[in-house]
């Protein structure tokens, strides 16, 4: 390769350091080709080519370190006078040598937190992706779903992630997560939805999205009205209401279950809501549903399990789908309302099975301070059977200020020996 008058200039070097005018070069410099021979150059050729470039005209090229090691280590071993100092006060003898800097360690990995007596059998990542069908990729479940926003005097927080059995076997997240806002401004209402297909089914995951984007759609539809409702405390209406479509997601996935040929039970989600109203001036909260989970209450520092019993649900039971609705309980409750859902179009169809899990419904007021956290089963037992749980979240969470994402997805997750299921949880903050 020769020199050419057109290269740049460069910062004159002393004559002797040949690595320090190999790395003055331009990076043109470096990748040329040394000329057309029958073989590409390797990298030692090109970096000689280089130094060849920037020697003084006259100047001897330094040969070529050994394979196997490098320059700087080369000329070390090659000119010993090099490691002492050109200049200045000589050490003593007797003086103690310069220590050794200490090698740093690298950063350790973040690994997800535990409580109890041990850490858990499983993995604390994703292990095993599900089988993938080429022709049914709408199919897939993401192995974890995080969102959140803040509306009023309350901030959102929402997440839903695989369990470690189903991250170790490779299974789906059985567990579907809905938050969704219809409307806007002061009008708007949220939903937040999540349900848990049936276990050890080849669907459930399906069901389990089914079954929120059918309660979804019902609430989205009469959003203006249950708004309302809310606002005004109407509460023998929402009940109602409320079960009402209830009843009648769930009743469309029994209808799926008999097209695709399958048991009712094979077939099946639990569903756990709450809604929201955006309006600042309203601070009720409403959960219903079907199906196991927890609703609980941070309060003062304190949790409070105010999941609904079978016992405080009073009131005649609401008639599902297709049947003919009863005027009145004798508390005085309506057992429907006009929400834009059709009669069946015929008096002889028959109506599905009722739901064999106990509707449930809570309207309560927060306070400044609270924390309502909503959340399936898998989240749910081990809050209710693991003390250091619900006391490192109460510590977490009662600080004042919300968690952002990531800090309410880590807590979420965080982990308990026996405890292996899918984890979905959503959680107000009330400002």
């Amino acid at each position: 390769m020769s020199q050419q008058g057109d290269r740049p200039t460069r910062r004159p070097v002393h004559e002797d350091d040949w690595w320090g005018q190999l790395y003055e070069t331009d990076a043109a410099d470096v990748a040329d080709d040394t000329g057309p021979t029958p073989t590409a150059d390797t990298l030692d050729d090109r970096f000689a080519s280089a130094g060849a470039v920037a020697a003084p005209p006259g100047s001897v090229p330094a040969p070529r370190p050994p394979d196997g090691l490098s320059r700087p280590a080369w000329d070390k071993a090659a000119d010993p006078a090099a490691e002492r100092p050109e200049s200045g006060p000589e050490r003593p003898e007797s003086a103690e040598p310069a220590p050794e800097p200490a090698a740093q360690e690298p950063p350790a990995p973040l690994a997800v937190p535990y409580v109890g007596d041990g850490p858990p059998t499983y993995d604390a990542e994703p292990t095993a992706l599900p089988a993938a069908d080429p022709d049914e990729l709408d199919d897939l479940v993401a192995d974890t779903v995080l969102d959140g926003a803040r509306y009023g005097s309350c901030t959102l927080r929402a997440a839903s992630v695989r369990g470690d059995s189903a991250r170790y076997r490779g299974e789906p997240r059985r567990d579907s997560l809905l938050t969704a806002r219809f409307g806007s401004g002061p009008g708007a209402l949220i939903l937040v939805a999540m349900a848990t297909g049936a276990r050890a089914t080849p669907g459930a995951h399906r069901a389990a999205a089914e079954a929120c984007d059918w309660i979804g759609r019902a609430v989205g539809l009469s959003h203006a009205r249950l708004a309302e409702d809310i606002r005004a405390g109407r509460r023998g209406d929402l009940k109602s209401g409320l079960h009402r479509l209830t009843d009648r997601s769930l009743g469309k996935l029994r209808a799926g279950a008999a097209e695709q040929g399958l048991d009712p039970e094979e077939y099946a989600a639990t569903l756990r809501c709450l809604l929201v109203p955006a309006d600042p001036e309203c601070r009720t909260r409403v959960f219903f549903g079907v199906g196991g989970g927890g609703l609980f209450r941070l309060r003062d520092g304190e949790w409070q399990d105010i999941e609904p019993s079978v016992a405080e649900q009073s009131g005649a039971p609401v008639v599902g789908y297709g049947s003919l609705p009863a005027a009145e309980t004798p508390e005085g409750d309506r057992l429907t309302m006009d929400l834009g859902i059709t009669t069946p179009p015929s008096p002889y169809e028959p109506a599905p099975e009722p739901a064999r899990d106990p509707f449930r419904f809570r309207a309560s007021i927060a306070r400044p301070g609270d924390t309502l956290l909503l959340c399936t089963a898998g989240l749910a037992e081990p809050l209710r059977g693991e003390p250091d749980l619900s006391r490192h979240l109460a510590r977490r969470w009662a600080q004042g200020a919300p968690p952002g994402l990531a800090a309410f997805l880590a807590d979420a997750q965080v982990r308990v020996k026996g405890y292996a299921d899918d984890r979905t949880a959503a959680a107000v903050w009330e400002a």
